[in-house]
């Protein structure tokens, strides 16, 4: 089988360049495209040059002839350039992986609405201990339904745009989920001033941005005379990286249709 053709969006960040390097020493996969924004004054660099690399791949902004040459595309930009991809992949029957978060509702059903026509998965965060996580947190939810008292707080790098993470989002859905309840109708963004007592239905959401702090997530479910932590802390953006690599070889075996990393994994 020839190697999967990949290209990488927002190519000279730093998950971008992270990216870069897991396709390179990837003997299943090869560099198709490097695509950065408009006016990035790396365009037409190497794509590796800050790897200490030669690619043979430059920087780019021309969406359609990246496109036009790769099976895949994996994105970890921001919602406005993810819907620009969207649309692109559509055009050219391209698969996605896309790892961006923050997006609106309707940003999220444009991407559900293209997996009608092209593969993508769709996930918060492509860890697979993140992903572990997870399935590990709806086991804890249904044995903590009553009595405890759940709180999720994670912390991120100075840059990070967004807030609640995406992955603190994921962890809220995946213990409402197991609990039966609307995320959108139990969760608190953060407190201030008199709020009252806690009403135990909620599930309390708190972002802590400073630093280089990749990413560390923790659910706490409090209960009376204990409390049980579940921690996932990133120490580097590899696994993120090798899981967004593991979902582009995923999708090579499949059509259209949206799927995330618990079907990657095999964790359904």
């Amino acid at each position: 089988m020839s190697p999967m053709k990949i290209a990488i969006a927002g190519a000279s960040g730093r998950m971008g360049q992270m990216l870069i390097q897991a396709v390179l020493n990837d003997p299943e996969a090869t560099l198709a495209g490097a695509l950065d924004r408009p006016g990035s004054p790396q365009l037409g660099q190497d794509a590796g040059l800050l790897l200490g690399q030669r690619t043979g791949v430059v920087l780019t902004d021309d969406l359609e002839a990246v496109f036009a040459q790769a099976d895949c595309l994996i994105d970890f930009t921001r919602p406005e350039g993810t819907m620009a991809y969207v649309e692109a992949a559509q055009r050219h029957g391209t698969k996605l992986v896309i790892g961006t978060t923050g997006m609106t509702d309707e940003q999220r059903q444009t991407v559900h609405a293209a997996a009608r026509k092209v593969g993508i998965v769709f996930a918060a965060n492509m860890s697979v201990g993140v992903n572990v996580t997870l399935k590990l947190l709806e086991f804890a939810a249904r044995h903590f339904a009553t009595g405890y008292d759940i709180e999720i707080v994670e912390a991120h790098h100075r840059h990070k745009v967004d807030a609640p993470s995406g992955t603190a989002l994921a962890m809220g859905e995946a213990i409402a989920g197991a609990l039966g309840r609307d995320l959108k109708a139990c969760a608190v963004y953060g407190r201030h001033g008199v709020t009252g007592e806690r009403d135990p239905s909620t599930i309390g959401f708190s972002a802590i941005r400073g630093g280089d702090i990749v990413g560390d997530h923790t659910v706490l479910f409090a209960g009376t005379g204990e409390r049980i932590e579940i921690t996932h802390k990133s120490s580097s953006r590899v696994s993120y990286a090798q899981g967004a690599l593991r979902a582009a070889h995923f999708l090579c075996e499949r059509g259209a249709g949206l799927y995330d990393m618990q079907d990657v994994l095999g964790l359904r």
